[in-house]
């Protein structure tokens, strides 16, 4: 039986902007994307750090180090209430995320396979 890819914090955190930006319904390509940021980033849902665990497909300890490496580069913000909280992609994060993508997606290409494998990826990185 082949073992399945190592997946580092850097994965882990492509994979967790990605989903914040797909869950906004915007097209992280499209021409003018830092005008509309101002707009779209108020509106967003966010994520719950029960779904941030469910999308890295991983342990309590793992998604903690991962959103705590998230905000710690600015690339999320951390809401909580009444013990409660909610992840948001911030505006450094999504040009983090726009900017790198195809790095990720060459040095990290077995691993996004793997995880994508019976979920629906984010159009642009799918082939």
């Amino acid at each position: 039986m082949p073992s399945r890819p190592y997946k580092d914090l850097l994965i882990y955190g492509c994979f967790v902007l990605n989903r914040l930006v797909a869950d906004m319904g915007i097209d992280l390509y499209q021409d003018g994307l830092e005008g509309k940021l101002e707009v779209v980033l108020p509106r967003q849902v966010g994520m719950s750090k029960e779904e941030v665990k469910r999308e890295i497909k991983s342990n309590h300890f793992m998604t903690d180090r991962v959103i705590e490496a998230l905000q710690k580069e600015g690339h999320v913000a951390v809401e909580e209430t009444e013990g409660r909280y909610r992840i948001r992609i911030t505006r450094e994060g999504v040009l983090h995320i726009r900017h790198y993508n195809e790095f990720y997606r060459k040095i990290y290409d077995e691993q996004i396979r793997d995880h994508y494998r019976f979920t629906t990826a984010p159009f642009w990185l799918r082939d």
